[in-house]
């Protein structure tokens, strides 16, 4: 494993992120694996040297924050894991139990913690803008969280370029915690964000640390290969569309067949060449999930390939702010 800094932080990461909504509960989502399931998983990560973990408290409302919390008790230690996780979604029918509000912030990172058995998070996002609640509201909790030391890091996720610009102007303003990582959508099938998320994080000294990078698995070819996520997943089919994706998809296979390697490394090798990307957030339900994005570390794509996988793309909706 290869580890690199978390943005312009001094905190070290793995290259590979294991995102953890793949572990909880199936009456959350069908294709979730559960704590036996997940366990395997989590381990062998750790024992590859992964040591970034991203969870978020609604992933199947909160088991799987407390899937992630027993492992890395196990197979820990503590110490040596960066361990991120979110705020922003709906946990129940209660009116505050969501978004931004101090109150929800403060409740979640408290119930957050303690699901994962922990004394703190290295890093603390917000899952998603929250247009319900004044950001200034927002930014002045996160503060607050940092200073009583329940948070190392601050980041944020998908949302419009000018808001996001917006947030770290008032951070900066009144002296808080500043934005850290931006965990934004962006994919060799989706790259929307190049046009403003991305320089802006760039000239922001801002980390991208993507979701998604295989583009819920279609840059892998799991689409075809009928998964129960693939089955059941609506959103990819919102978001991809054949008679736009099809063409880059090609090309992908055809960088993987002069490669010897997989589409999914392809995939993977191409979002660690993009600047400021720290490391792309993978989702494995199976064992050789983690091997493809191991291996994706050890790629090197030439000028052309890269030219290649990008020549084919055309431009999508905006997705994934909501």
């Amino acid at each position: 494993m290869k580890y690199v800094n978390l943005g312009t932080t001094g905190l070290k990461v793995s290259k590979i992120c294991l995102g953890c909504m793949t572990y909880g509960s199936k009456k959350w989502r069908p294709w979730v694996l559960e704590d036996a399931e997940s366990q395997p998983l989590l381990r062998k990560a750790i024992d590859q040297g992964i040591n970034f973990f991203d969870t978020s408290n609604s992933y199947s409302i909160g088991v799987s924050e407390e899937i992630l919390g027993r492992a890395i008790k196990a197979y820990g230690p503590r110490e040596k894991v960066v361990i991120a996780t979110k705020v922003w979604g709906q946990m129940s029918s209660d009116a505050n139990d969501r978004g931004l509000s101090r109150k929800n912030i403060m409740q979640s990172i408290d119930a957050s913690l303690k699901r994962l058995q922990m004394d703190y998070v290295d890093l603390y996002q917000i899952h998603r803008f929250d247009p319900r609640t004044p950001l200034e509201e927002t930014l002045d909790a996160l503060n607050d969280v940092v200073r009583a030391g329940k948070v190392l890091y601050i980041g944020a996720s998908s949302m419009h370029a000018w808001q996001f610009m917006k947030a770290l102007s008032i951070q900066d303003r009144r002296g808080y915690a500043r934005f850290v990582t931006m965990q934004n959508h962006y994919n060799l099938l989706y790259r929307e964000e190049e046009n403003e998320m991305i320089p802006l994080c760039r000239e922001e000294g801002v980390g991208l640390i993507p979701w998604s990078p295989l583009a819920r698995g279609l840059l892998a070819g799991n689409l075809a290969a009928g998964t129960t996520r693939s089955q059941t997943d609506d959103l990819s089919r919102q978001w991809f569309k054949p008679e736009l994706d099809q063409p880059v998809l090609d090309a992908v296979g055809e960088v993987a067949r002069a490669h010897n390697t997989t589409p999914a490394q392809v995939a993977l090798a191409w979002i660690m060449t993009k600047s400021p990307v720290s490391a792309p957030i993978i989702g494995a339900s199976k064992s050789g999930h983690l091997d493809d994005a191991a291996g994706a570390i050890e790629i090197a794509l030439s000028a052309d390939d890269i030219k290649k996988l990008e020549a084919p793309y055309r431009a999508h909706p905006l997705t994934g702010h909501n």
